[in-house]
């Protein structure tokens, strides 16, 4: 008999981020009884009330990232992500709620849609801490948008690393 595929994703199992996150730690440390203080990422997930949200234009608000994501529940805070140097939005924030049902609910729903003309990705996220609203890119922004080679203006047009080998797109026009 052939086995049945299952289709459809758990909604709460760990970002790719997390989980990157926490196999760096795992080959870091050295001793055994520090390892088994941590909690696994699936158990630092299982009551997660905070979503990452990415991909979102550097244009888009608070204002208008609140009234989508208020539709699956309160909201308990909003943090947008940063450039780190320019304090712009780079692209990310983190929307925390109430309760984790609403959480789920949020990426069930909300998640792969368009704002700003721009698919938005939700993942669970652990929690957020001060010092992770700015961008991990060595410019200060996100590590994907300074290596992008292609033109979106909903990211501020180049990548920067592009731009600054080519010339900034602004010397065009």
């Amino acid at each position: 008999m052939r086995a049945i595929k299952n289709t459809i994703d758990r909604l709460d199992r760990p970002s790719s981020y997390a989980s990157s996150k926490n196999r760096r730690r795992n080959r870091n440390r050295e001793d055994e009884e520090r390892r088994e203080r941590t909690p696994e990422p699936e158990d630092k997930l299982k009551d997660a009330t905070t979503l990452y949200v990415g991909n979102l234009s550097f244009y888009t608000t608070e204002e208008q990232i609140h009234e989508l994501f208020s539709k699956c529940g309160e909201i308990k805070r909003l943090v947008m992500g940063l450039d780190r140097f320019q304090k712009t939005p780079c692209g990310f924030c983190f929307v925390e709620y109430y309760t984790h049902q609403d959480a789920l609910d949020c990426m069930k729903y909300i998640g792969g849609t368009k704002l700003d003309e721009r698919v938005i990705r939700t993942d669970l996220d652990e929690g957020f801490a001060e010092g992770r609203q700015y961008g991990r890119g060595k410019s200060g922004g996100q590590v994907r948008d300074e290596y992008r080679s292609e033109f979106d203006p909903g990211r501020g047009g180049f990548g920067r690393a592009y731009a600054d080998e080519y010339g900034d797109e602004r010397d065009y026009k």
